[in-house]
């Protein structure tokens, strides 16, 4: 795999300057052409072997183009705010708006890469982090994310040489840092680990590029042009090749008879049961949340449900129990100017909680598969790949130690309509009742299909969902508190 980038490939002078002329009037246009576009991020990804010019070379770029539109991020050793969250928050809060370019050092494959060099990690855990890496990468592009790796490479001997060279020269080596002779001690480790990790991650959609770093004017040119012609290409493109869903229903139900008709929603409690269990599930929630076992965890509920269901009362309920600073709310709505020019779960991933903060999501990232989905404000093909998406978000988060409760706040149609006129004629509930809210109930039976579609897809041992029964808002306020006291004992145990 790296023959070729060993060979000693090397451009004279005059023949690079003349083609660096060029070269930076093309990528600049290019680069001016995304801007106003806007259409997709890009994002280029330097890996390889130290000392074969990778800093030098994003410099250049940096010249060549105009640098108020690139992010140079350097993830080097994780900060105490993001060893509080899971490993990949570090770089979505990074990723690079539509019409801009983001170079990332020290990204997901260096970190991979430096572990299992180190024996900090084995095979199956290299493995393991190479499959998160595609299915991340698979994402950004289904998105329409523009990626470029970029393997920096020199042959042993080569690095060797370099290394000498450097040493001998007053004026050249202070370029010379501790990581430059381990990486020739670690060399053939490295290479090995590293030809594992390009052999099983460069796809059509973000291949990988191995560039020879001994000379540095052949180097840079080959890197510059390959950016240039895949940009150019892309900004020629009016868009991502259309795909051949499957929209067919995941379970077909030939009896009408789904997971919400199932539901028992003649469910109450009375009011004096009421008062002794919620006085007793609010007392259990706050012991949990003061348990010093909680430090080793975070909580994240998140609520859905029909209009006028009472997701805000649940959530108060909830909440009542707490001090609040234990707690942060964040209401979803639609998405701003910032959060459009970014992949969809961006938005939800800049929420995530450290170790010991519990974060309540008012709606949440299931919006996808819902109401986008029911009100077409996205294709097909976007929301029949976000159940994927959105099982590996879920995924990371429970490996990091992060209990999920979600809720599906269930009523019926009637107690819908009686809730809305309710709203209509109490003044101080008004605010709460919209035109939408009318619209959304016109497409009952669209919305009861996109929530089973939904349930089926995404209910995981890790991330179940609870389908709570919700016409009698009491028994739902119950049982939204137990549920989560029991999956956080349950977390607890697991310890």
């Amino acid at each position: 795999m790296f023959e070729s980038a060993e060979i000693g490939h090397s451009i004279d002078k005059d023949t690079y300057e003349k083609a660096v002329l060029e070269l930076r009037e093309a990528l600049l246009e290019a680069q001016y052409e995304l801007k106003q576009q806007a259409r997709f991020p890009v994002l280029i990804l330097i890996n390889g072997i130290e000392g074969a010019g990778k800093g030098e070379t994003v410099k250049l770029l940096n010249e060549w183009m105009d640098p108020r539109l690139i992010n140079v991020e350097s993830f080097l050793r994780p900060t105490d705010e993001e060893l509080a969250r899971p490993p990949q928050w570090r770089f979505w809060r990074k990723l690079p708006p539509k019409g801009r370019i983001g170079i990332f050092f020290g990204n997901w494959y260096s970190q991979m890469l430096h572990a299992r060099v180190e024996g900090d990690i084995k095979d199956a855990r290299l493995d393991q982090a190479i499959h998160d890496a595609e299915s991340f990468e698979r994402m950004l592009c289904d998105e329409g994310a523009l990626i470029f790796k970029f393997w920096f490479h020199l042959s042993k001997k080569q690095l060797k040489e370099r290394l000498k060279a450097l040493e001998k020269d007053p004026q050249r080596s202070w370029q010379l840092n501790p990581l430059d002779w381990k990486q020739s001690q670690v060399y053939d480790r490295f290479v090995r680990f590293g030809e594992r990790v390009l052999r099983r991650t460069s796809r059509d959609y973000a291949p990988w590029y191995v560039i020879e770093g001994f000379d540095e004017r052949y180097r840079s040119l080959s890197v510059g042009r390959i950016i240039l012609e895949g940009l150019q290409a892309a900004l020629k493109r009016n868009g991502p090749p259309a795909p051949q869903p499957h929209v067919a229903p995941l379970m077909s139900s030939l009896d009408n008879l789904g997971l919400l008709g199932s539901l028992d929603l003649s469910l109450t409690l009375s009011k004096d049961d009421y008062k002794q269990q919620i006085a007793s599930e609010r007392a259990r929630l706050n012991g949990l949340m003061r348990d010093p076992r909680m430090r080793g965890h975070a909580l994240m509920a998140l609520f859905e449900g029909n209009d006028a269901a009472g997701k805000g009362g649940a959530i108060r309920r909830v909440t009542d129990a707490l001090d609040p600073r234990q707690y942060r709310i964040v209401p979803i709505a639609a998405p701003t100017e910032e959060e459009r020019a970014q992949p969809y779960l961006w938005r939800f991933w800049r929420h995530v909680p450290g170790r010991g903060q519990f974060t309540i999501f008012d709606r949440s990232w299931y919006g996808r598969v819902l109401v986008e989905r029911v009100e077409g404000f996205c294709s097909e093909a976007d929301w029949l790949r976000a159940y994927s998406e959105i099982n590996d978000y879920e995924e990371q988060l429970h490996k990091y130690g992060i209990v999920l409760v979600k809720f599906w706040m269930s009523i019926d149609k009637d107690t819908q309509l009686e809730r809305f006129k309710e709203r209509e004629a109490v003044p101080f509930k008004r605010y709460k009742i919209t035109e939408e809210d009318w619209r959304n109930r016109d497409k009952w039976d669209l919305y009861v299909d996109a929530v089973e579609d939904m349930v089926d897809r995404t209910s995981s041992e890790i991330a179940p969902w609870t389908l709570v029964e919700a016409n009698d808002k009491r028994y739902a306020r119950v049982k939204v508190l137990r549920t989560i006291n029991e999956a956080l004992e349950a977390a607890f145990k697991q310890k």
